[in-house]
C-alpha cells in the first residue's frame, strides 16, 4: 500500500459544531504525518451580502471569526501542530462561479494542501452553515485526497 506524503492539511470551517470536528480530525491527521493545518474560514451569501450592502458589521464578522480561529488553536496547541488561518467569502454578487466549494478548491491550491478534510453538515438551512453544499462539490472535483467527516 502507497504511503501518503501530507505537508498540509487544509480544513474549510464556518463556524459550526461540524466544522469544529472536521478541524479535530485535521489535526490528528497533521499531527500523525509530521504537517501543518491551514483553516479556511469561508464566509457564506448572506455575510457577503450584508457586508457589502453595510447590513453587517464587517467588525462583528471579524471578532466571530477570530473567535473561531482562536479556539483552532487552542486545539491544536497542545498537538505541536503548526495552525495557520485565512477568510474567504463564498459568495460573490460580481463572480457567478464563486461559491463555497469552488472557494475551497482554489484555497486548497492557493496553499498547496496535500489533504482537505471537509465537514458534511445537514443541510438545515441555517444562513451560518456555508458548508452545508459544498462537500459534495469538493469530493467530486478535489485532486487532493478528502475526508468528509
Amino acid at each position: 500500500m502507497a504511503t501518503l506524503d501530507i505537508d498540509l492539511v487544509l480544513a474549510p470551517v464556518d463556524g459550526s459544531d461540524e466544522s469544529q470536528q472536521a478541524v479535530e480530525y485535521a489535526i490528528a491527521i497533521a499531527e500523525e504525518y509530521g504537517a501543518t493545518v491551514h483553516a479556511v474560514y469561508v464566509l457564506g451569501e448572506d455575510v457577503a451580502r450584508g457586508i457589502e450592502t453595510g447590513a453587517v458589521d464587517e467588525s462583528t464578522v471579524a471578532t466571530d471569526t477570530e473567535s473561531f480561529t482562536e479556539a483552532i488553536f487552542d486545539r491544536a496547541d497542545g498537538t505541536g501542530v503548526p495552525v495557520t488561518t485565512s477568510i474567504a467569502y463564498g459568495f460573490s454578487t460580481k463572480v457567478k462561479t464563486t461559491h463555497p466549494g469552488s472557494v475551497i478548491l482554489d484555497t486548497a491550491e492557493e496553499v498547496d494542501a496535500d489533504f482537505l478534510v471537509v465537514p458534511r453538515e445537514p443541510v438545515s438551512g441555517d444562513p451560518g452553515e456555508v458548508l452545508e453544499k459544498a462537500a459534495e462539490y469538493v469530493l467530486l472535483y478535489a485532486s487532493q485526497p478528502v475526508l468528509s467527516v
